[in-house]
């Protein structure tokens, strides 16, 4: 039996992805480069400071700002997606994620968040659930992000649970990437044609029950 589930934040627990996009076009946009949902694609599951490269690379601007420069860039973009985000709360949790905390903790079993967003405790917290995560991996102390392993080992390290013994939950390309680095196993919430069809895969997250992992984990 697996012994600890770690999950991505966006695209799982809730959909913050258009306050990202919003976020990220406008200043995008303040710096003369347009970006539309399709390239926003390329972002989920992707750092804030990663973010900022792949719009400047796409927009012909990789060298055209300091390391100072960059560093505003991106404080100026989260600065607008916390002030978006304070309307966060407990409705915009999504279907069948409170249960599925709730009969995890019920069952012992450890849970994390592994989240590339540096904003994952304020969240959590809008949403009334941080009392439900042993640990939350901090994005800012870890080397690589997604596709990188890192934060999903963290995520491990956090409820001293070995990556073999747990299960990642991600909705993003890159999710999916780091959780089969870190050797965890991978549950993905999406389309197989974006996530793969070599993993279990949920359509929706009211899918998401601890039956259907207990079931993932026994056929791995």
């Amino acid at each position: 039996m697996f012994k600890a589930v770690l999950f991505d934040l966006d695209g799982v627990i809730t959909d913050t992805a258009e306050y990202h996009f919003l976020a990220w076009q406008k200043l995008a946009n303040e710096i003369g480069i347009t970006i539309d949902r399709a390239f926003n694609e390329k972002l989920k599951g992707v750092s804030r400071e990663d973010s900022l490269s792949r719009i400047l690379a796409y927009g012909g601007k990789s060298d055209t700002f300091t390391a100072d420069e960059f560093a505003a860039l991106a404080k100026r973009k989260n600065d607008n997606y916390v002030e978006m985000i304070q309307a966060v709360s407990e409705k915009d949790v999504y279907p069948g994620i409170l249960s599925l905390l709730q009969d995890l903790k019920a069952a012992g079993i450890k849970i994390a968040l592994a989240s590339a967003s540096k904003n994952g405790p304020f969240l959590l917290a809008q949403m009334k659930l941080t009392s439900y995560f042993d640990a939350i991996a901090d994005p800012a102390k870890v080397a690589a992000s997604k596709p990188a392993p890192d934060i999903f080992i963290a995520a491990a390290d956090g409820v001293g649970i070995d990556v073999a013994d747990a299960i990642g939950i991600e909705d993003a390309e890159a999710g999916i990437a780091a959780i089969k680095a870190a050797h965890v196993l991978p549950v993905g919430v999406g389309s197989p044609d974006v996530l793969g069809h070599d993993i279990a895969i949920v359509p929706d997250t009211r899918d998401l029950t601890l039956d259907f992992l207990r079931n993932v984990w026994e056929n791995k």
